[in-house]
């Protein structure tokens, strides 16, 4: 399997994606990309820093650069514009200029926030995604897409920004805790769901060696979602069009998500999400009522909810038309047409949707 993917935006601008098992590359990653850069700054979290943090402090140093930390306090609660503001103030004590970079070191809150502060600071300076969750590994530090979250509205505030390099330590996965490695299979299956029924099966026939995180397996689920990210991403950077099917499951699940006060992780309010979008593509005759159940069962396999508690339908509904990924007033929901080819759908009536919502709820709310 390839060490390195290349993710290209335009045909004058591209950057790597980096597979290795630990940091020792890391510096000369860095070099290879000829920036004229005196100063870069960790951006990390309070889970990620006692684990990672010293390693790529070390790491980077090798690159000659002066290396400074920022360490955010963990959690989606903390991914907000008071944050930025400590990072914008770190730089600018720490003298940082256009020429300089930061490097997000975590998951996708750290590598949205840290991506946000480089596209803003200074009008925009460079940066690096080095993710450390699966989820962060497969889906959130490619593409560009940075943001932070407003009043408890899913990254409503952000900006496309593309790092110049994302380097993935796989082995960081060892560390990862079980919640939140199923958290990313959320993103890994959603991506065979839309875009590769093989992808699906292989990932099937390979859960025991995935689920312990065996070294070779999980390198090779991480390489090819990337694969299929990456497709998308290339085709329409910044989400005028193909690259609204990567959101299958976020409509729902951003909903899920607030309305449980991001008691849920990401990837399980994804699940949820997913869970709806392919009870309505059964309902509408695209896919079968047998694929509809062995795709539920494939996300409980892997520990992941397909049915939420304490919620009612209407809310449920109310809550996703505030979500950024309305147009011109209409949902654009992503259904499958087929298993491994997903749509926009933006004729759903509010009567099909809540039908789809009723699918996840476990019970009404009085």
């Amino acid at each position: 399997m390839p060490e390195r993917l290349l993710v290209r935006k335009q045909e004058d601008f591209h950057y790597p994606i980096v597979f290795q098992q630990n940091f020792e590359k890391l510096a000369q990653e860095i070099l290879d990309l000829k920036k004229d850069s005196a100063r870069i700054c960790i951006v990390t979290d309070s889970h990620v820093a006692p684990l990672y943090l010293e390693q790529v402090k070390e790491a980077l140093l090798k690159t000659g650069m002066t290396v400074s930390s920022y360490v955010l306090p963990a959690g989606e609660a903390n991914k907000n514009l008071e944050q930025i503001q400590g990072i914008y103030e770190h730089l600018i004590q720490n003298h940082f200029d256009r020429k300089d970079m930061l490097a997000a070191l975590g998951g996708g809150v750290t590598g949205d926030m840290t991506g946000f502060a480089a596209a803003t600071y200074l009008r925009g300076i460079d940066f690096i995604q080095i993710p450390t969750t699966l989820l962060s590994q497969v889906d959130s530090s490619i593409g560009g897409k940075t943001g932070v979250d407003f009043k408890q509205y899913k990254n409503m505030v952000g900006a496309f920004h593309q790092p110049l390099l994302v380097y993935m330590n796989v082995s960081t996965l060892k560390t990862l805790p079980e919640e939140e490695f199923s958290s990313g299979m959320g993103e890994v299956l959603k991506h065979g769901l839309i875009r590769d029924k093989e992808y699906s099966q292989w990932i099937t026939r390979h859960r025991r060696e995935i689920l312990a995180r065996e070294e070779e397996a999980c390198k090779e689920m991480i390489y090819r979602s990337c694969v299929i990210k990456k497709n998308v991403v290339e085709q329409d950077p910044t989400e005028k069009g193909e690259r609204a099917l990567l959101n299958m499951g976020h409509t729902i699940g951003h909903a899920v998500e607030k309305l449980k006060d991001f008691s849920l992780l990401h990837g399980q309010c994804v699940a949820i999400g997913c869970a709806a979008s392919v009870y309505l593509s059964w309902k509408k005759g695209w896919i079968s009522k047998e694929e509809y159940g062995e795709i539920k069962e494939q996300l409980q396999a892997f520990a992941l909810p397909v049915k939420v508690q304490g919620l009612g339908k209407e809310e449920v509904l109310k809550t996703t038309k505030s979500d950024k990924k309305m147009a011109g007033g209409q949902i654009r929901f992503i259904l499958l047409r087929a298993w491994g080819d997903a749509v926009i759908d933006t004729t759903l009536t509010d009567e099909e949707l809540l039908e789809g919502i009723q699918s996840i709820l476990t019970e009404e709310k009085a």
